[in-house]
Order: structure tokens, then C-alpha cells, then sequence
């Protein structure tokens, strides 16, 4: 296996309203600034993430990519997904050797639907809808199955993660500047409306370097020691919803328990999936988890995944940490999990 190690990452001042912008405008400064961080004006291999559904068009992340430029030709590929799974396929396609470099970007606008049911309509068409039910319905369930287990979803916990999250965030100049929970909302059930990841636009961008270029690109690179991704079936009754076996599985597989964990950022959009992730990830009590804030101090969708990524790296290039983990997760109730571990030392 090459080496590869995140040697660049870069994120715009995410909103939770419309700036005013389309996505190419969107995506132009943070793609400028990768391109300044890591020093290369060309790239190897271009993955990005992003959904058709939420600009309302078919191959919209073909109009993105106006905000690279259409001279040179690139080598480019796309996946209708968060910008994590881009990077696993970057991370891919530099293991066959034959380039050194990539560019992995993700981006999107909640502002302009309503993500609930869009998100429906674009992961569920045939299983679960007939049910009329949307993500935040099934992160209810979720969240009442992991109450009855007792795995730290009561209220007080979750309140105590919102209010930690949203400290970070405003601590973040990238997230947004929500205020704390009051804890009077007189709403019943598992989940309150700030247990909820806020409607967010806003992109980011990763860049990826094998073997000596990373060396050459970055003083101190975040080498990618481990990542993989697993998946549960689709349907709700076909799994225990109070865990995370997918997670688990891919936390195993790339070796999250080889060492310890100084940071952590998961990928959770509603509160309670801290604590499950948590279990599933095997993090250690000092691991600090979402210094940044997380989804729930920011979460735009299909690049929120790939900011965890970012987020985490960022820690390895000034120091301030020596080995974090990355998680991002797609479909209903962690339906489908990546996990990937970055170090300071490469694996060799």
C-alpha cells in the first residue's frame, strides 16, 4: 500500500442562510486556498461529492466544476455523496501509482429545499417511504431504542452535547453562532429541535498526496494510516438501532484501536450519535470528540463528512494532536459508516 497523508484542507464560512451564491461562486476561494496550502496548481485525480437533489438538477456537479476551470483537461470523477466517500475513491485511485496527487471537494445548499423531505426522496424512493417517514423521524427511533439501552442518549446527556458542540462551534469561525440550548422546549419525545444538525451551506476541499511529494507538500503531513467503510441493510427492522455494527466493523478495520485517539471527529447530525459512535469507534475517555463544533455547530450536507476528515487532519499539520479519527456516515440511523484513522508517523 502507498503512503498518503492529507497534506491541504480548506472550508468556507458555512451560513445558515442563502449567501447569495451558486456553487461554483461557492466553491472558488476554498478551491484557491488548497491550491495555495499545498502549493500545486494541478492535480493528479479530482473526486468531489455532492447531490443532485438539492440543486434541483441532474449532474449539477457538472456546473462545479466551472470553479476549477475547464483548461487543462483533469482527470475527474464524481459520487453522489458525502465528499468523504470522494476522498475513500482519491484515496483509491492513488494507491495504483501512477499519480501522486488529488483533489477531493464536496459541497452543498440546504437553504434552498427542505432537506427533510429531499433527503427522503432521494435515499428511500421505495422501502421505508410508503411509511411517511423523513431521516429526523428514524434518528427519533434511533434515539429512543438507544435510551431504552441505556447507552447514554438519556436527556441530560444530550444535553450536555448540543451545549458542548455549539460552545466549540462558536469557538470556530468557520461554524455557526448558536446560542445554548435553554432547556425549557416544551416538545416531547427522544429528540428536541437542537438535538438536530442545523440546515447549513457552505463547501470544503481536501488535498491528498502520496509517498515523498506529501513530504515535499507538508512539514508535518496527516498520513492516512487506515480507512474503510461498512454498511448495514437498508431496512430499520433488519438491525439493532441502539448500535452501530457498521461503524464498529469499519473502526476495526482501519485500526482505530492500534493506538490511542487524541481527537475525533464524528460525523453526527443528531446528538444522540455521539454516544453511539462512541461505543461503536471504541474511543478512549480522553479522546477530545468534535473539537471543532461538528454537525451540530455546522453540517453542510455532502461536504459535512468530508470536513470531519479535514478537521481531523488539520490537528495532525500544526501539531496539536498526534493521531485522530475521521468519521462520516450515509443513509438512515448510520445506515452506512467511514471511518479513517491519520497519523503523524507513516505506517513504514
Amino acid at each position: 500500500m502507498r503512503d498518503v497523508a492529507v497534506v491541504a484542507f480548506a472550508q468556507t464560512v458555512h451560513t445558515g442562510h442563502d449567501a447569495g451564491q451558486n456553487e461554483p461562486e461557492m466553491l472558488r476561494p476554498v478551491l484557491d486556498e488548497v491550491r495555495r496550502a499545498s502549493g500545486l496548481g494541478s492535480f493528479g485525480f479530482t473526486c468531489s461529492g455532492s447531490c443532485d437533489y438539492l440543486a434541483g438538477a441532474p449532474f449539477s456537479f457538472v456546473s462545479a466544476l466551472d470553479a476549477l476551470g475547464a483548461w487543462p483537461p483533469i482527470s475527474e470523477s464524481h459520487v453522489e455523496m458525502d465528499g468523504a466517500f470522494a476522498l475513500y475513491e482519491a484515496w483509491v485511485r492513488l494507491q495504483h501509482g501512477d499519480v501522486d496527487s488529488a483533489l477531493v471537494y464536496g459541497f452543498g445548499k440546504s437553504s434552498m429545499t427542505d432537506v427533510r423531505e429531499i433527503m427522503t426522496l432521494q435515499l428511500d424512493p421505495y422501502y421505508l417511504a410508503p411509511l411517511g417517514l423523513d431521516q429526523v423521524s428514524f434518528a427519533a427511533l434511533q434515539a429512543s431504542a438507544a435510551r431504552s439501552r441505556g447507552s447514554g442518549a438519556d436527556r441530560a446527556a444530550l444535553d450536555e452535547i448540543v451545549r458542548r458542540s455549539r460552545a466549540d462551534g462558536r469557538a470556530n469561525p468557520y461554524a455557526l453562532d448558536l446560542p445554548d440550548p435553554s432547556g425549557d422546549e416544551d416538545e416531547a419525545g427522544p429528540l428536541r429541535p437542537y438535538d438536530v444538525a442545523p440546515p447549513t451551506d457552505g463547501a470544503a476541499a481536501v488535498v491528498l498526496a502520496a509517498g515523498d511529494l506529501a513530504r515535499e507538500l507538508a512539514e508535518r503531513p496527516a498520513w492516512i494510516t487506515g480507512i474503510a467503510h461498512r454498511i448495514e441493510p437498508h431496512y430499520l427492522g433488519m438491525r439493532d438501532l441502539s448500535r452501530s455494527v457498521s461503524a464498529a466493523d469499519a473502526a476495526r478495520a482501519a485500526g482505530v484501536g492500534k493506538g490511542p485517539v487524541d481527537v475525533a471527529e464524528l460525523h453526527t447530525q443528531f446528538s444522540h450519535e455521539e454516544s453511539i459512535l462512541r461505543e461503536a469507534l471504541g474511543l478512549p475517555d480522553g479522546t477530545v470528540v468534535n473539537p471543532s463544533g461538528g454537525p451540530l455547530a455546522a453540517n453542510p450536507i455532502m461536504a459535512t463528512g468530508l470536513i470531519r476528515v479535514g478537521e481531523a487532519a488539520r490537528r495532525i499539520l500544526d501539531g496539536s494532536a498526534n493521531r485522530a479519527v475521521a468519521h462520516a456516515t450515509s443513509g438512515p440511523c448510520l445506515q452506512h459508516n467511514l471511518v479513517a484513522v491519520l497519523e503523524a508517523v507513516e505506517t513504514r
